[in-house]
């Protein structure tokens, strides 16, 4: 998944104007403790309206979805001229709370939903490193939660951490991988954690209690994504460049079973489940899709997103999935029925290059926006 300090200008959002400014918190390198950011002032921002239905959406109009939506930024610490780096973040229930590697700072920030505040946990390694002809600081970018505690994975120095979700601080980390690590999964059934490495197209499989590695699977592609399906044994991927979705065995480790989403050249990205359905849905550029893992893998429905999309999330409470896309400057919530078929059920505007959505258990959606160095919290203005 491609991280997000982006070296290009991306446009300010054209309200910032009416914030009241939001003070980051300078943080001693050597601290051990978890540092508290104050949350940001209450602003106030206009309120989204839901979106005139279509004839694709009126079949989903009784369905549990929020009619507006009020956008306001949550500042995060440590931000640069390149502001924030971000990949994965992500909503820990039991904390109530967002985890957020926050790549060349050298930080993983933790933001309480109930109040905004922002802890975060140092002392992550940070790295130089090129793509593309531009140079930029990696650091902490993937997140998964485990059995009490939570596994980080980190670019800066190609190492898997568990970290105590309670005292905030590190504890047993991985060697040094062999190629820099994408994300960082934990799977319940086989207490693993699964790391993708797309750079020599393969996956590393770690036990989840040493984080000694226990094996390397090679693909013929570049994984990318992620979703563990308890229910029928396998972990699901993409070959992000090679248009296909892979069904992973969680014992044997086989693939048993190659899809193709129909992405085009850039591929498949993002991956989330409802497991209880057999539906997965693979974020496209420009699009969302649901294949129907629980029976031949076929792609029972898409939406269109607009462009810019990387990774997404599903409430299973809802049924609803929640994509941004980051070129197109809008997060878009999809509706699912029963059959596997999506639609569109609200469009919010939101600001060019926030992506990655992560929803609490409120509904409120925070997007990840890097060149501002900031979460975007979408909040349901009605329940």
């Amino acid at each position: 998944m491609r991280s997000t300090v982006q070296s290009d200008t991306v446009p300010r959002m054209h309200i910032r104007s009416t914030l009241v400014s939001l003070a980051l918190i300078a943080v001693g390198c050597s601290s051990t403790e978890p540092v508290v950011s104050a949350p940001p002032a209450s602003s106030e921002r206009p309120v989204v309206p839901p979106p005139v239905a279509s004839p694709a959406s009126s079949a989903i109009a009784t369905a549990p979805l929020p009619p507006a939506f009020e956008i306001k930024p949550i500042a995060l610490p440590g931000g640069t001229a390149d502001g924030v780096g971000m990949d994965f973040i992500l909503f820990d229930p039991n904390l109530a709370a967002i985890w957020v590697p926050a790549g060349n700072t050298g930080f993983v920030d933790v933001v309480d939903t109930a109040t905004g505040t922002v802890k975060h946990i140092d002392g992550f390694p940070t790295k130089e490193m090129e793509r593309n002809g531009k140079k930029r600081i990696v650091g902490p970018s993937s997140v998964s939660l485990g059995d009490g505690v939570v596994f980080v994975g980190n670019r800066g120095d190609a190492a898997i951490c568990a970290i105590d979700p309670k005292k905030l601080t590190k504890g047993t980390c991985s060697a040094k991988l062999d190629s820099m690590p994408d994300a960082t999964v934990y799977v319940a059934p086989t207490s693993e954690v699964w790391i993708t490495t797309p750079r020599d197209k393969s996956i590393r499989i770690l036990d989840a209690k040493t984080l000694k590695q226990k094996e390397k699977l090679s693909f013929d592609g570049e994984p990318e994504g992620y979703a563990v399906d308890a229910t029928r044994g396998r972990f699901y991927t993409n070959l992000e460049d090679a248009d296909k979705t892979l069904a992973i065995d969680l014992k044997t480790h086989k693939t048993v079973a190659t899809w193709k989403p129909g992405c085009g050249k850039e591929g498949p990205h993002g991956l989330r489940l409802a497991e209880a359905d057999g539906f997965l849905f693979v974020a496209c550029s420009t699009r969302v899709e649901a294949l129907d893992v629980g029976h031949d893998g076929a792609v029972l429905s898409s939406v269109d997103t607009g462009d810019g999309v990387d990774d997404l999330d599903y409430a299973a409470s809802t049924r609803n999935v929640y994509v941004g896309a980051a070129k197109a400057a809008v997060l878009v919530v999809a509706h699912v029925d029963a059959k596997g078929i999506l639609s569109v059920v609200a469009q919010v505007p939101t600001v060019e290059g926030a992506r990655n959505p992560a929803v609490d258990g409120a509904g409120r959606v925070y997007l990840t926006h890097a060149k501002g160095s900031e979460l975007l919290l979408a909040t349901p203005t009605q329940k």
